[in-house]
């Protein structure tokens, strides 16, 4: 579809983009993202989230297996120390952070599509999704 921008027709604005991961659901806008969370994801601690893209240092994730949920964590300057640190305890702080999504095996393919939307989104911002 063209658009004549010769008759002060507006520009097209680029939909929301919308992924459901476990007990969570984001909305990614072309300058954030909006994490919205269910009852169940509030209780380890983890809120509501506005990240925007500028903010952002590293895109961490993680695959989801059968045996364990992936993530996609969204890492600002508020998550350099968990950066740095490869454990067990890491682990779990990433899990219950406000700026991380968590995919079950059966969401492999929406995994898939907002990593690769939110990866974008970042670089379309200036910043380097892999730190």
């Amino acid at each position: 579809m063209a658009y004549d921008l010769s008759k002060g027709a507006p520009a097209p604005q680029s939909e929301a983009q919308v992924f459901k991961g476990y007990v969570a659901t984001v909305t990614l806008h072309a300058d954030r993202a909006e994490i919205k969370r269910k009852l169940m994801g509030k209780v380890t601690g983890a809120r509501d989230a506005v990240i925007p893209f500028a903010d952002v240092i590293k895109v961490q994730s993680k695959e989801p297996t059968r045996l364990v949920n992936g993530y996609v964590q969204l890492a600002t300057e508020e998550d350099r120390g968990q950066l740095r640190i490869a454990t067990a305890e890491a682990q779990k702080a990433i899990a219950n952070n406000s700026r991380t999504v968590l995919f079950t095996w059966n969401q492999r393919e929406t995994y898939a599509a907002y990593l690769a939307a939110v990866t974008a989104g970042v670089q379309t911002q200036g910043g380097n999704p892999f730190g």
